[in-house]
C-alpha cells in the first residue's frame, strides 16, 4: 500500500510537470526551437549522466550499453527511438512557441488511441469492441477538426505518431528510464553539438549571447526533461498500468487549460465538439482497459 501511494504521488507529479511545460518554453520563446531542442539534448545528457554517476550506477550504465551493442536490433531500435522522441520534442516546443498549445493538447489526448492502432499493426495485438468504438470516436473528432479548419492538424498527428512509435520501440527494449535517457540522448548528442557550432558560426546562438536568465533556462531544459521521466519511472514501477493510463490525462488537460485561459488561444464550438469526441473515446478506452485488467487479475488469481 505504501509503494502504491508513492507510485501515485510520483506519477501525478510527473504529469503535472509535463502539463506545465508550455510555461517553461514560453519563457525562452525568443530562442529558436532548434536551439532549445539542442540544449535539451545536450543538458539532458550531461545532467542525467552526472546523476547516474552520483548514484554509483556508472558500471551498470556501461553494462547496459554493452548488452545493447551485442543486440544490434535493440541498439538501432533505441537509436531510432531517440530521434523520434527528439522530433516529438521539436514539434512540441515549436508548437508552444508559435501559439498552438491546444493542438499539442489534442495530440497527447490522441496518443493512447494511436498506440492501440500501432499495437494492432506491428505487434498483432487484438482490439476489443470497446477499443474499436473508441478508435472510431477519436477518428470522428479529428475529421471534424479537418473539416472545420480545411487542413489536417499536422501538429497533433505529428506529436501522437512520433510519441506512439517511440513508445512502440521502447516497449520492446527493457532498459531503466534514467540510464536509458543517458543512452538515448547520447545518440543525438553529436548532432546537437554540431548544430550548436553551426549556430555559433552563423552568429545566431542565444546561449551565452543574450542574458543570464536565458542561459539558466537553457541549461534547465536538461532538468525539466529528466525529472518527470525519473518520477514517471518510480510511478510505473509501483502502480498498475491502467492507473498510469488515467493519470496521464493530467498533462494534456493542463496544457488545454493553459492554452485557452492563459494564452487565449481560439477554442470555439467546433473545437469543443471535436474534443468531446476525443474525450468520449478516452472514457470508453479507459473503462474497457480497467475491465480487461480486472478480468486478467481475477483469472490469474483463480489459477
Amino acid at each position: 500500500m505504501e509503494n502504491e501511494k508513492k507510485g501515485i504521488v510520483a506519477s501525478v507529479f510527473a504529469y503535472i510537470l509535463w502539463g506545465l511545460f508550455p510555461l517553461y518554453w514560453k519563457v525562452i520563446q525568443h530562442v529558436t526551437s532548434g536551439e532549445i531542442l539542442a540544449s535539451r539534448v545536450i543538458w539532458s545528457f550531461i545532467l542525467t549522466l552526472i546523476f547516474v554517476l552520483l548514484i554509483k550506477q556508472g558500471k551498470v550504465l556501461v553494462k547496459d550499453f554493452r548488452e545493447l551493442w551485442q543486440n544490434q536490433k535493440a541498439f538501432w531500435s533505441l537509436c531510432l527511438a531517440a530521434y523520434l522522441v527528439s522530433a516529438n520534442w521539436f514539434i512540441y516546443i515549436w508548437a508552444v512557441n508559435h501559439d498552438h498549445i491546444i493542438q499539442t493538447s489534442l495530440g497527447y489526448y490522441m496518443n493512447p488511441i494511436f498506440s492501440i492502432l500501432l499495437g494492432i499493426i506491428f505487434l498483432k495485438e487484438r482490439m476489443t469492441k470497446a477499443q474499436v468504438l473508441a478508435l472510431l470516436m477519436a477518428a470522428i473528432g479529428v475529421i471534424i477538426l479537418i473539416a472545420s479548419y480545411g487542413q489536417i492538424p499536422w501538429i497533433s498527428i505529428g506529436l501522437a505518431l512520433s510519441f506512439g512509435f517511440y513508445g512502440l520501440l521502447k516497449k520492446q527494449i527493457a532498459l531503466d528510464a534514467t540510464r536509458g535517457l543517458v543512452i538515448e540522448t547520447m545518440f543525438i548528442f553529436p548532432v546537437a553539438i554540431i548544430y550548436y557550432f553551426y549556430l555559433y558560426f552563423q552568429g545566431n546562438m542565444s546561449f551565452l549571447h543574450v542574458d543570464m536568465k536565458t542561459n539558466v533556462f537553457l541549461i534547465g531544459t536538461g532538468i525539466v526533461t529528466a525529472l518527470p521521466l525519473v518520477l514517471f519511472a518510480v510511478g510505473a514501477q509501483n502502480i498498475p498500468l491502467y492507473l498510469v493510463g488515467f493519470i496521464q490525462y493530467i498533462a494534456p488537460t493542463m496544457t488545454l487549460i493553459l492554452g485557452v485561459f492563459l494564452y487565449h488561444e481560439s477554442f470555439g464550438h467546433t473545437e469543443l465538439i471535436s474534443f468531446s469526441f476525443i474525450w468520449l473515446a478516452l472514457i470508453i478506452f479507459s473503462i474497457s482497459t480497467i475491465l480487461e485488467m480486472r478480468k486478467t487479475y481475477r483469472l490469474s488469481h483463480k489459477s
